[in-house]
Parts: structure tokens; C-alpha cells; sequence
């Protein structure tokens, strides 16, 4: 299959890389030339930064940018690529984005964490494909069964619940490990002695139900902690942390209903 991409950052760099493996990587377009050519390198594709330059005689393209640009930029490829199926990468933006302009709209959506320096585990990455055709639909699976063991036809509603969950569960809990990274910073006590802490938690909520796995002071109703750890922050001149601790600590009393 002959692939090409909008889009030269995280998303397109590990979907480029792995679908090369498979199928044949013919351009990458970026508004900068520089990151389009160094993602063309990888995959033995050609860099461009214009989107009437993109062959259309291609099976699939993928647009992978932020969501608030992929409206103006499915309007300009409709342009030129009106016959290709063209999806996009998001886990937020509806289809009908794609679809109000362009009729060959789909969607294929990898539910994960992307870093330039480190590898992902396709095998294990949930991808989650939707198409107004169902001639696109067989195919986007079968690229997607290309990459993971973990294929589902959901719609635009479901995988836009997925995305805020995965906002929750893992946007909200790195910066809940920043911040406690900044408290043992501030009193030069090394931050891998959370590790053991960081990792039991995570195996636990990925084998039961989180909210019974729920432990610390907050769920037991312990003020006097609770009060302590708030005097601490203060003291340290840090009112967002404090701020955070007790919107936190309180959402978990009332959910465990303890007063």
C-alpha cells in the first residue's frame, strides 16, 4: 500500500516507522521542511512542504497534527487528493470534520503516549478505526491488524470518551508525578524511591477496579494528615499544590463517602 502523511511530529513519526515495515512511505509533508525531511529519511519517503505536491496516486493518507489544524488542512488537500482516503489521528476530533469536506474520511487512532525517544509497543497499542465507506473501513483494518492485536470500530462519541479518560489517566497522573518529584526536589531526597511506590499502584489499577484499590489518607478520612500535609505546602509557599492536595483529598472522601 502506498501511504503518505500530513504531518511530521510524534504521532507521524512512530506511525511512519512502523507502517514503512509494512507498506510503502512515499511523502511526508510538514509545514517545515527540516522535521518533514528527517522523518522522510527514516521511512525512504520524499519531504514536502506543499500539499498539491503530494502524488494522488496513493492508497492512504494520514493526518497526524494537532486537532485545531486539521480542519484547515483536510480543506486544502480535499484540493488535490479528492479520490484518497484520508484519515486523521486524533482521539478528539469528530470524523464529520473530515467528512463535511472530504467523502473518503476515516479515522485512525492509536490510544497512546508518543515521545520522540522512546519506542512504543504496537502489539499492546489499542488503534481504534472508523470510515464513512465500508470498502475504507476493511481497509483500515487491515492495517491496523498489521500493527496491534487490539483493533476496535468505535465511533467518534466513544473514542472522544476514551480521549478525556486517557487525559485523566495519563496526562493529569504524570504531572501528579511532577509535582511530586518538585516536593522531594525541594528537600534534596532522591525521586526513585517513588518508584516501587509508582509502579505497584499502576499494576494495581490496571488489575482491578482503581476505585477499590484507593488507599492513603484522603480515603481513610485522616484529617489530621491531611491538615498536616496541607500546613506543609503552605509553609513552602506552594498554594498550588496545596490547592490541588485539597481538591484532590476531597473528591476521594466524597467518593468514599467519609466525612
Amino acid at each position: 500500500m502506498r501511504i503518505s502523511f500530513i504531518g511530521a511530529g510524534r504521532v507521524a513519526h512512530h506511525l511512519a516507522r512502523v507502517l514503512s515495515q509494512h507498506h510503502q512511505i512515499m511523502q511526508i509533508y510538514s509545514r517545515s521542511l527540516e522535521p518533514a525531511q528527517t522523518l522522510a529519511a527514516q521511512v525512504g519517503a520524499t519531504a514536502t512542504v506543499h500539499i498539491s505536491e503530494i502524488n494522488p496516486k496513493i492508497d492512504l493518507v494520514i493526518i497526524a497534527v494537532s486537532d485545531q489544524a486539521i480542519a484547515s488542512l483536510i480543506a486544502e488537500a480535499d484540493q488535490y487528493l479528492a479520490d484518497v482516503l484520508i484519515v486523521h489521528t486524533s482521539g478528539s476530533t469528530d470524523i464529520e470534520v473530515l467528512a463535511k469536506v472530504h467523502a473518503r474520511a476515516g479515522v485512525f487512532y492509536p490510544l497512546q503516549t508518543f515521545s520522540l525517544d522512546r519506542e512504543i509497543t504496537w502489539a499492546d497499542t489499542p488503534l481504534f478505526i472508523e470510515a464513512k465507506f465500508e470498502k475504507d473501513l476493511v481497509l483500515l483494518s487491515q492495517v491496523a491488524n498489521q500493527l496491534s492485536s487490539r483493533v476496535y470500530q468505535y465511533t467518534s462519541a466513544q473514542r472522544l470518551s476514551l480521549h478525556l479518560a486517557a487525559v485523566f489517566a495519563c496526562n493529569f497522573s504524570n504531572y501528579c508525578y511532577d509535582m511530586a518529584k518538585q516536593i522531594v526536589d525541594a528537600q534534596q531526597v532522591d525521586f526513585s524511591l517513588l518508584y516501587p511506590l509508582i509502579l505497584e499502584t499502576t499494576h494495581k489499577a490496571v488489575q482491578h477496579d482503581p476505585k477499590q484499590m484507593q488507599t492513603g489518607p484522603a480515603m481513610r478520612g485522616d484529617q489530621n494528615i491531611l491538615n498536616m500535609h496541607q500546613q506543609m505546602l503552605q509553609d513552602a509557599n506552594r498554594d498550588d499544590l496545596k490547592n490541588i492536595y485539597s481538591l484532590m483529598s476531597q473528591q476521594i472522601l466524597q467518593s468514599h463517602q467519609q466525612k
